[in-house]
C-alpha cells in the first residue's frame, strides 16, 4: 500500500500557478528516485493532464522539457508513447560544493522536521501491509551490489516511510527533499559510519514504526537526518581546504 501511496502522490493534482515547472519537477523527481522505473511508459498526455489537474498543453510542454533533459523518450507509432529514462549518476561532491553551509543546515532542519512527522504518523496509522515495503527495501539494501543501487534503495526506504504516514502532502515533500538532498545525505552516511551503521538506524526506525511507538519513531528519524546533516557540513567545510 505504501508504494501505491507514493505513486499516487507523484500523479496527484499540482497546486501551483507555475504549472509547467511544477509538472517538470514532479516527474523529474519521480524518475530520478526510481518511483518511475527506467523504461516505464508514462500515462498518455490526456491521462496525465487529468491526474495532475492541468491542460494537455501544459503536459506537452513539460514532456518536451523532460525530453531535452534526457529524462523522457517519446516513440511514435504502434507501441509508442513517452517512456521514463533514468538519469546518469551525478558527481555528488560537485553537487555538495553548490551548497553553502547555512543552506545545508536550513535544509537539514527542514528535512528532519518532515522525516520526523512522517515517521510519527506512520507509527500511528500504518497497517502491516504498509510496513512490509520498508523491510523489503532493507533486505534489498543488505544484498545490493553497487553503491548507486544502495543510494536509490535508501531514498526509496524514506519515501516508503512517508507513504506509510498516509499523508500525500508529506509524501510529496519527502520525494522533493530526497531529490534535493538525498544523494548528499547518503554521501554523509557513507562517511559517518558506513553501511552497517546506516542499516542499523533504518532498522530501528522500521521497528519503532512497526511497534506503534510514535515518539521513538519521530526521534529516531529526526536524529538520523540531523546526524547526517552535521557530518555533511563537515564534509562541505573540508572542500574549502
Amino acid at each position: 500500500m505504501a508504494v501505491n501511496v507514493a505513486r499516487l502522490a507523484v500523479f496527484s493534482p499540482v497546486d501551483s500557478t507555475a504549472r509547467v515547472d511544477v509538472v517538470v519537477r514532479r516527474l523529474t523527481d519521480a524518475i530520478a528516485l526510481g518511483l518511475l522505473a527506467d523504461g516505464e511508459q508514462l500515462p498518455s498526455e490526456a491521462e496525465l493532464a487529468g491526474r495532475l489537474g492541468v491542460s494537455t498543453v501544459t503536459v506537452r510542454e513539460a514532456l518536451m522539457a523532460l525530453r531535452q533533459q534526457g529524462l523522457v523518450e517519446t516513440r511514435r507509432g504502434r507501441g509508442g508513447g513517452s517512456f521514463a529514462r533514468a538519469p546518469s549518476e551525478l558527481d555528488v561532491t560537485e553537487r555538495l560544493r553548490a551548497f553553502a553551509v547555512d543552506e545545508l543546515r536550513d535544509l537539514g532542519d527542514h528535512y528532519a522536521a518532515i522525516a520526523g512527522a512522517a515517521a510519527r504518523l506512520a507509527a500511528q496509522r500504518s497497517l502491516p501491509s504498509d510496513i512490509a515495503p520498508l523491510w523489503r527495501s532493507l533486505d534489498e539494501m543488505a544484498g545490493a551490489e553497487s553503491n548507486a543501487h544502495l543510494r536509490r534503495l535508501d531514498g526509496r526506504f524514506h519515501i516508503e516511510v512517508a507513504a506509510a504516514s498516509q499523508s500525500a502532502r508529506l509524501t510529496r515533500e519527502e520525494i522533493r527533499l530526497q531529490a534535493d538532498i538525498g544523494p548528499l545525505l547518503w554521501l554523509s552516511h557513507e562517511n559517518l559510519g558506513g553501511h552497517d551503521e546506516t542499516a542499523a538506524q533504518h532498522r530501528a526506525i522500521a521497528e519503532a514504526i512497526g511497534g506503534g511507538d510514535a515518539d521513538r519513531a519521530r526521534a529516531l528519524a529526526e536524529r538520523h537526518v540531523l546526524d547526517a546533516t552535521d557530518h555533511l557540513i563537515e564534509l562541505r567545510l573540508r572542500l574549502r581546504e
